[in-house]
């Protein structure tokens, strides 16, 4: 089996992406989403989010929730907004947002690749968000939401999609909030091939977001298979749609901390036992971290600069050299007493999309006590604890600009 492959992808018609493409599903509430698809009958959210379409307080795991995605989606299909391609295509698809631009390939990524870690993961996953995902696809008999996927250097690669994405676009849609998502169908039998060979070349790729998306690709996969006495390997169950980016284009963001109380000590005693780990250097402006060690705790009224001393870097563990993991056992549990950020209430995490205001706000407000800016974590870091068979800690990675759904999805046949 190859690693990837083309696929028979359903997609916007011809001049209606924009009225389908929808933010991801994950990242929207159900209001959130009802308000976004007011007046867009033809909003993906109907399919992704269908909980919107049903009376308020409806489960959005509940069993007529799943039953209203399928009938939306043929709804969409019957009136001629969603169309299928009648042969196996790849698709280059290009995201911008400001100044930053990345170019990637969806594709029919393999289960079988990823059941024995060749597409390499790096967290946990929650069996209640996989059963979601797991009902979700089959209801609709399709996978909707894509993985993010990234490929090692590839210059072979990058150079097939800068020549995929040359043309005139098969999709543009810059969405609300002002990224743009363009689409080119790419049916060249040759550079079909040029495509697929050179990823089965690779010796890895890596999720870099939608580890439930592709676990419940692979339960999918796995009751299909079992259920299919003539199973051959070639069905379409046996792949999950994916988005593939090079890794040195990606964009990983900040991902801050925001903590509710400093666990009974002043400022001045909190700074005191922090400054055991950490040089503590005051700011007269917001502090983003240049470089990996580095920290910003913004205390009311105040930012302070925060440098791990050298010898508590573990630089040969992958996992434990991280900046949110330094943070964490080195302040985090020791000094605030939050030794478990995945429940504890104390805790929450700020998306770096937000900017330093949003860490400000909280804390001027007093609804938190402090807060802590950390440099990004960086796409070879991940890949690191990736091949290392490891499990980054919990809100490690903020990925920007984030996919569309709609703009193309894998039917299983």
């Amino acid at each position: 089996m190859n690693l990837i492959r083309p696929f028979t992808g359903l997609r916007p018609a011809p001049s209606r992406a924009a009225e389908i493409a929808a933010p991801p599903y994950d990242v929207l509430s159900t209001d959130e989403a009802r308000l976004r698809a007011a007046g867009r009958p033809w909003s993906f959210l109907h399919i992704s989010k269908p909980e919107i379409d049903l009376p308020a307080g409806t489960d959005p795991y509940a069993p007529e929730v799943y039953a209203r995605a399928a009938e939306n989606l043929g709804r969409m299909l019957a009136a001629g907004v969603l169309v299928r391609d009648t042969s196996p295509c790849y698709y280059a698809y290009r995201l911008v947002m400001g100044s930053h631009t990345q170019t990637g390939l969806v594709a029919a990524a393999s289960v079988l690749d990823y059941s024995i870690n060749r597409i390499r993961k790096h967290e946990f996953t929650r069996p209640d968000k996989e059963d979601d995902r797991v009902r979700q696809i089959d209801a609709l008999n399709a996978q909707t939401g894509p993985v993010l996927l990234a490929y090692p250097s590839a210059p072979q690669v990058d150079e097939l999609l800068a020549r995929a994405s040359s043309g005139t676009p098969d999709a543009d849609v810059t969405a609300g909030d002002g990224i743009r998502h363009t689409l080119w169908v790419i049916r060249d039998a040759a550079m079909l091939s040029q495509l697929t060979a050179a990823f089965d070349a690779m010796p890895a790729l890596y999720i870099a977001d939608g580890h439930h998306r592709s676990a419940a690709a692979s339960r999918v996969a796995a009751a299909r298979r079992a259920a299919n006495p003539a199973h051959s390997g070639n069905e379409s169950y046996n792949y999950f749609l994916s988005v593939i980016f090079p890794h040195h284009q990606m964009k990983i963001m900040d991902y801050n901390r925001v903590v509710k109380d400093l666990n009974g000590m002043d400022a001045a005693k909190f700074l005191q036992r922090i400054s055991e780990n950490f040089s503590v250097q005051p700011s007269a402006a917001p502090v983003k971290p240049a470089k990996p060690g580095e920290f910003g705790l913004y205390l009311p009224g105040q930012w302070y600069r925060l440098q791990i001393r050298a010898g508590l870097i573990p630089t040969h563990d992958p996992v434990a050299r991280l900046d949110v993991s330094l943070l964490q056992n080195h302040l985090i549990a020791p000094v605030l007493g939050i030794s478990d950020p995945r429940r504890d209430q104390r805790i929450d995490f700020i998306g770096g999309i937000r900017g330093l205001a949003e860490l400000e706000k909280r804390v001027n407000s007093g609804e938190m006590a402090a807060a802590f800016s950390l440099f990004a974590t960086r796409m070879e870091d991940l890949m690191a604890v990736a091949d290392a068979n490891e499990v980054m800690p919990p809100k490690s990675t903020w990925f920007e600009p984030k996919l569309a759904d709609g703009m193309v999805s894998h039917v299983l046949d």
